[in-house]
């Protein structure tokens, strides 16, 4: 079992230190970077008053295939997305060797959860590129879920991580600690200072906009009241009926755009 142990630490060590893996990751990270940015562009529409607009990525997705190169953005979007996929499960089974105990396990459920999402992504992408997108929403699946056993208290905990993953993504962008995924030149001199603090912003923005979406699972679990529950698109426009709720939707947004940036910078100075 060692051997094999051993030689699967290998080959993820070769995987990982592939130079087309590093190609395939830098091209994933850009496309990751376009999808924040439509989905910022449709928070601000949606905070300027156009309600039917849907600023999630189902919605990025929608926008890009109306566009005349719709269909091809999409599948390369897709690409990139499960490009990104085989980054994370590769960390999941070998990956993060210079932590020990908890910590190393702690980070590979991180990745293992990263994967989850830019699957999710990668799916959507693949569903409007071959124009069979779907109009399920998330609280239909939600509602399913609470009419099985415990099923309150698995959406409630589904919130609750939800939050908690906020949580930590808000306080890498306060701590800075999101300046480890790049590499020396990515930190120095002016351009340096620039990503740092477009990365700052984009990572607490992006931390806000998981715990709106935690909260709502978590209120639905409370409520019984699946509608209550809801992805990126319900947790905007939640804030959007807030007190000065364009003005925070506005900053919301701003700050998801940030983070597309950040993707941008990331992938001319990967550090894996």
């Amino acid at each position: 079992m060692t051997d094999v142990g051993d030689r699967a630490e290998w080959l993820g060590h070769e995987v990982q230190h592939s130079k087309t893996l590093d190609r395939g990751i830098r091209f994933g990270m850009v496309a990751y970077g376009v999808v924040h940015l439509v989905v910022a562009w449709l928070a601000v529409q949606l905070a300027l008053g156009q309600h039917q607009q849907n600023a999630s990525q189902k919605g990025a997705m929608q926008t890009l295939a109306k566009q005349s190169y719709g269909p091809l953005l999409l599948w390369l979007i897709a690409v990139g997305m499960f490009v990104l996929v085989i980054w994370r499960v590769v960390e999941v089974f070998t990956g993060h060797q210079e932590y020990r105990g908890g910590k190393r396990w702690r980070r590979r459920a991180a990745s293992a959860l990263k994967a989850i999402i830019y699957g999710y992504i990668g799916y959507l992408a693949l569903r409007y590129a071959v124009g069979s997108g779907s109009s399920s929403s998330s609280s239909s699946y939600t509602k399913t879920l609470m009419n099985q056993p415990y099923g309150r208290w698995i959406v409630g905990l589904v919130g609750a991580a939800i939050i908690a993953y906020g949580v930590s993504y808000a306080r890498r962008g306060w701590t800075e600690k999101f300046l480890e995924n790049l590499d020396a030149r990515g930190t120095l001199g002016d351009t340096g200072t620039a990503y740092r603090w477009v990365g700052k912003v984009g990572y607490i923005a992006k931390g806000i906009a998981f715990c709106v979406v935690g909260g709502l699972f978590v209120a639905a679990a409370y409520t019984h009241h699946a509608k209550k529950s809801g992805g990126l698109d319900q947790a905007l426009h939640t804030v959007l009926q807030q007190p000065l709720g364009p003005v925070l939707l506005i900053l919301i947004a701003a700050g998801i755009a940030c983070y597309g940036l950040f993707c941008f910078a990331r992938a001319r100075h990967l550090s894996t």
